[in-house]
């Protein structure tokens, strides 16, 4: 059955970007997009439990459906689909009709070459894929072809190509490594690395890991490689942002925990994960500093990937079967709490034109149901109870206390404490202070007033369906962590090798 579930994930969106070339009607091409989108999400679901039997693999071995690569799909799957729901009633109000077709095109191949990556068995090929999740949503970023969304657009491509080509010498690193060992040549996938990495050279080893994890760790957005990050997110339309937090930066995650398993096989001490424990903690840093002090509502949302990133990166750092399981449950929430926090904040942006918090008044009052519910997610993505993102770190703070780096369990807590005040005193000033602009800048206040009046109809159904779609699971998750999970998890923490002995 798994055959044909991964055939149907990566054909949907193939026949989406054909249809929206061909059609080049933007109805045509947002429903087709809609199409795809549903029908991979309905993949996406079945192929976890297919992986309870162990890994499987096709195409000669090129393409592996394992547990951790299915998780990455369903939440890959999940934001593609919210993405594609509020895109729809979003960009109609760009006006861009004539655009359209090419946008829903390359978002279908964006989503194409994030749900392939997971899906790459040799290690090369997952390279490439990554670098072609660059490539397209490049285009997506500058959309809008303003100076800020194009300038954010080169930055991107430029500092995560630069990233990624570190990751390329990691990966030629890792081959040469292997071929001391068996031979000039050889099946370059995940299990033919972790047979070799007990018999090949340390130093070659962990000098290849550094370069894979600050290359993938890039496009992950880890703290100090980050700098491209807050612009991507916050310049290029709310459904691309969707996309470029909840699922992209999920895609290169895997590698980093895949060479982290390597490593862990090639024995070579503490220093991997020690180093992968550091950056998560660092970025947490970089993001409280940046929240507390953010003036942008997009930008406020980018630094807060950051900080969820870092989050993620130590429960893997930490190992075992709880870091494990908290890190890929943090995964799925954010992917989903994350989706809701850009479309309240893409509503806002639209309703009252602009970008500025300081602008952004009484949002209940203009927009209550959107309001309410981006409210609430504000809470979760805090880590607030009873939200699913409050359950997964606490999971992996549990993990970080059983192991030697304690250390980062204080750090990671008063960070927390930091942010999660932080981020809501903005919402404070959003939801419950009359305090206008119009002192500082009459201008921009009578703008703002004129913006509320031309979109009071805004935001439709299609932008507010998906916040619920969002948010009622996190609360689920967050009250309920189903018992099918808890196996899931165990089973991904038993193939790995889960930091056994940290």
């Amino acid at each position: 059955m798994t055959a044909p579930l991964v055939i149907t994930i990566l054909l949907a969106p193939l026949a989406a970007i054909i249809a929206c070339l061909l059609g080049r009607r933007p109805r045509v091409a947002e429903y087709a997009n809609l199409a795809a989108a549903i029908v991979v999400f309905a993949a996406a679901v079945r192929l976890p439990a297919d992986t309870l039997t162990g890994p499987q693999w096709f195409v000669s071995r090129y393409l592996i459906v394992d547990a951790l690569g299915a998780w990455v799909l369903l939440c890959t799957a999940c934001v593609y689909l919210l993405g594609s729901i509020y895109a729809v009633g979003y960009m109609r109000t760009l006006r861009e009709d004539a655009r359209l077709p090419r946008f829903y095109a390359l978002y279908a191949g964006f989503a194409l070459t994030m749900l392939a990556a997971p899906l790459m068995n040799n290690v090369g090929v997952y390279w490439i894929s990554i670098e072609l999740t660059t490539l397209v949503s490049t285009f997506l970023v500058c959309f809008e072809l303003g100076r800020e969304s194009i300038e954010a657009g080169w930055k991107y491509i430029v500092v995560v190509s630069a990233g990624i080509t570190l990751a390329l010498l990691g990966t030629v690193l890792y081959y040469w490594s292997g071929s001391l060992v068996i031979g000039p040549t050889y099946d370059m996938t995940w299990d033919a690395l972790r047979r070799v990495a007990p018999h090949t050279n340390p130093v070659l080893a962990t000098a290849a890991f550094l370069l894979v994890t600050v290359g993938f760790g890039t496009k992950v957005g880890l703290a100090p490689m980050h700098t491209w990050l807050p612009d991507a997110h916050s310049e290029g339309p709310t459904p691309v942002s969707v996309m470029l937090s909840g699922a992209l930066l999920n895609s290169a995650v895997i590698g980093i925990v895949r060479y982290l398993d390597v490593s862990d096989a090639g024995h070579l001490g503490a220093l991997p994960r020690g180093v992968t424990v550091a950056l998560g903690a660092f970025s947490l840093f970089v993001a409280a500093l940046f929240i507390v002090r953010q003036t942008g509502i997009k930008r406020l949302m980018a630094y807060s990937s950051i900080e969820h990133m870092g989050i993620i990166m130590l429960g893997f750092g930490f190992g075992g079967a709880l870091g494990i399981a908290g890190a890929m449950y943090h995964m799925l929430n954010h992917s989903l709490n994350k989706s809701l926090m850009f479309f309240g904040a893409g509503n806002a942006m639209r309703k009252w034109g602009t970008k500025d918090i300081d602008a952004i008044r009484n949002v209940p009052r203009h927009t209550p149901v959107s309001g309410w519910l981006w409210l609430a997610g504000a809470v979760a993505i805090t880590g607030a109870p009873p939200f699913g993102l409050f359950l997964s770190e606490l999971t992996i703070l549990r993990a970080g206390m059983a192991g030697r780096y304690s250390w980062a369990v204080y750090v990671m807590v008063v960070l927390l404490i930091v942010i999660f005040i932080g981020f809501l005193n903005h919402f404070r000033k959003l939801y419950f202070d009359d305090a206008t602009v119009a002192p500082r800048d009459p201008a921009l206040q009578a703008e703002v007033e004129e913006n509320l009046k031309r979109n009071r109809h805004f935001p439709t159904l299609w932008c507010i369906v998906p916040m619920w779609l969002s948010l009622i699971p996190i609360l689920v998750l967050g009250l309920w962590w189903p018992d099918f999970f808890l196996r899931f998890f165990a089973m991904v923490a038993r193939s790995l090798n889960a930091g056994a002995g940290l």
